[in-house]
């Protein structure tokens, strides 16, 4: 595996490979790995003759008072384990490389952007997200982009710059990687102390009595929200926002007789933490993945 830091060495290397007639598949990261980023590598690595994942902690989605200094960093250990996955490239550029010295370019998205974490974060968060990974996609023009569901607003946000950018990529939800009790893999869960690690698993069993109101027939989403907000107020913890949603638009759905988005955002000890699942209209089966 190659760790290459400048734009030049990136595009030099996926260049070769296109020479060669090889596909190339991207997994825009922030580091910190866990199984669900080691998820993506492998689905790339099935599906790709090049895979390069990036590790960038992208300072332009955060906000002034939120976590970028603790963001937790660890670059020989996530090159360990991207080398163990098959990475051909690991792209660890430094913030001068992506924003180099009057970079004045932002991407906004309008609507997807101003609910869930864009009215939660702000609408820079969202900003950030879009261009960065634009830029990511004019280095390395990748085939195929593979994100994880678990941020299914952002996947709905890149999804929509592809489309009205007409950028020539691929974008490919991965399901949601869960530990044995239910808790969405996360970099930040490393911020849970062990009261607010047992304490976090609310998360994921609030929208589990949502989708099991689904799956036993109710549609009227007050209904089905009223009993994930229960299963929170019991555990302590008040949600920043518990929202059904079109799983496409984003928008408000009362009644669930399309695809829409169960999703969270807590604060739980030191972390904040967002999960989903996606309820189906085709059937009364949700998938528990959240893909």
């Amino acid at each position: 595996m190659k760790i290459l830091r400048t734009i030049p060495e990136v595009r030099a290397a996926v260049s070769d490979a296109r020479r060669d007639g090889q596909s190339v598949g991207l997994v825009p990261t922030m580091g910190a790995f866990h199984d669900g980023h080691l998820s993506l590598m492998r689905r790339a690595r099935e599906r790709n003759h090049l895979v390069v994942v990036s590790l960038f902690v992208n300072p332009t989605q955060f906000g002034a008072h939120e976590d970028l200094g603790a963001y937790p960093r660890d670059e020989a250990r996530d090159a360990e384990l991207a080398e163990a996955e098959g990475v051909d490239i690991l792209f660890a550029p430094a913030a001068s490389e992506i924003y180099p010295h009057g970079f004045a370019t932002t991407i906004h998205v309008a609507d997807v952007t101003e609910v869930l974490d864009g009215a939660s974060r702000g609408a820079f968060h969202f900003d950030g997200v879009a261009t960065v990974v634009t830029k990511l996609f004019g280095i390395v023009r990748p085939d195929v982009a593979y994100f994880g569901q678990k941020d299914a607003q952002q996947v709905l946000v890149v999804r929509r710059v592809v489309r009205d950018l007409d950028l020539d990529v691929r974008i490919e939800a991965c399901p949601i990687v869960r530990q044995a009790d239910g808790l969405a893999m996360s970099s930040r869960n490393v911020y849970l102390d062990a009261d607010a690690r047992a304490q976090a698993t609310v998360l994921n069993r609030s929208l589990d009595a949502a989708a099991s109101a689904f799956e036993a027939g109710e549609r009227d989403a007050d209904s089905i929200l009223s009993a994930a907000d229960r299963v929170l107020a019991d555990a302590g913890i008040a949600p920043e926002y518990l929202e059904l949603r079109d799983a496409e638009t984003l928008e408000l759905v009362t009644r669930v007789d399309r695809d829409a988005l169960l999703a969270v955002a807590a604060r739980v000890g030191a972390a904040r933490l967002i999960d989903n699942h996606l309820l189906s209209s085709i059937s009364s089966a949700t998938d528990r993945t959240g893909a």
